[in-house]
């Protein structure tokens, strides 16, 4: 799946996320992969005018003669990109809202003026009846399976007014042939929601932010041969941990793991979660554990939360000889900001890599 975003005489067909969200993604991961020169085209900068015809991860068109005046987004993740883009006064509800203080200032503060529709997935009916124009959707409910919920059908969506999308970098995670190792799906959906919302000039503002961060630790690391590179868990403290629950090669947290200059030791599993056995993590023995809670509101309750994790590793029979429990090798990084696709996904990757490579990230 190859689409591109072009421009023609009436319209503005933004298809950059299918090249790296869902067709054949790729690249080293060091800004020289030929899955990067494939992007590299389709992430012009949106004008800004209207219609604009977006795409979702099969290539069904949908078009907005003008900018949406309500919008429900399916949970914090796309709500944070709109509250981003400055179009947060458009959302008149959303599901899986963000927990309070979890958003950074500000925009917390006007996230808990979104309505909340449901603490997960927004009832059908509920949605159907929300009287939104717009529902964008972070989950694969596109009949491709692991749908969410008794989602409406797009017959459903369209008798209702409204118009069905897509943040791509988590829906059509799973349709990609490669891992994903690069953030220009993210920065497609960005660019993509700023020209749906009329906030292009915004929106190119956060992705070229977010280039320019992952660009400084590509200088500094990103030419590091594969077999000098660090390994790397991601240790889902919240997932529970009875049975560790991985990050695969498709999900966002191993685009960031790879740009930061690391090897993510669970990059060979299909898809992007998958629950392992403890005696898979010892097998691979990572020489780095980011201790991945979910922030819990506040610094302090999330310190807390970090020592509770590091304190069953180093307690934990089959986890306290590890090489990096064994040395203090943990990272305090949240799970938001790895996990969910959104602009502090740069900010993570610097993170990483400051650790990892003490005095060549600045």
């Amino acid at each position: 799946m190859r689409s591109r975003m072009w421009w023609g005489t009436t319209a503005v067909v933004l298809g950059g996320l299918l090249v790296a969200g869902c067709g054949d993604e790729g690249g080293s991961g060091d800004g020289s992969g030929d899955g990067d020169k494939a992007s590299a085209g389709a992430e012009k900068p949106a004008t800004g005018g209207y219609p604009v015809t977006v795409t979702d991860c099969a290539g069904a068109e949908t078009t907005f003669p003008k900018a949406p005046g309500k919008i429900v987004t399916s949970n914090a993740s796309s709500l944070e990109l709109l509250l981003r883009l400055g179009a947060g006064d458009k959302v008149l509800g959303t599901g899986f809202p963000p927990g309070k203080g979890t958003l950074p200032g500000e925009l917390d503060a006007r996230a808990r003026k979104v309505k909340v529709l449901a603490q997960s997935v927004i009832p059908k009916e509920k949605l159907l009846g929300s009287g939104a124009d717009v529902y964008i959707d972070t989950f694969a409910s596109m009949n491709m399976g692991g749908g969410m919920g008794d989602a409406p059908t797009e017959e459903e969506y369209k008798a209702a007014g409204i118009k069905h999308i897509y943040l791509k970098s988590t829906a059509c995670a799973a349709r990609s042939q490669r891992a994903l190792t690069e953030l220009s799906a993210v920065e497609a959906d960005i660019t993509s929601l700023g020209a749906v919302t009329g906030t292009s000039a915004k929106a190119k503002e956060l992705v070229d932010g977010m280039k320019e961060k992952v660009g400084a630790v590509q200088k500094a690391v990103g030419k590091t041969a594969e077999a000098e590179r660090p390994t790397y868990f991601f240790f889902d403290y919240d997932a529970g941990t009875k049975q560790p629950t991985a990050v695969c090669r498709k999900q966002i947290a191993n685009a960031v793991i790879t740009l930061a200059g690391a090897r993510n030791v669970f990059a060979d599993c299909d898809g992007d979660y998958k629950q392992v056995g403890w005696e898979d993590v010892i097998s691979r023995n990572p020489d780095w554990i980011q201790l991945g809670v979910r922030d819990r509101g506040s610094e302090a309750a999330n310190e807390k939360a970090f020592d509770e994790a590091r304190k069953w590793l180093e307690s934990n029979s089959a986890t306290k000889g590890l090489k990096a429990v064994e040395e203090g090798h943990f990272l305090r990084i949240g799970s938001e900001q790895t996990t969910i696709a959104g602009v502090e996904n740069a900010d993570t990757v610097q993170k990483i890599a400051k650790a990892l490579y003490p005095g060549k990230v600045g």
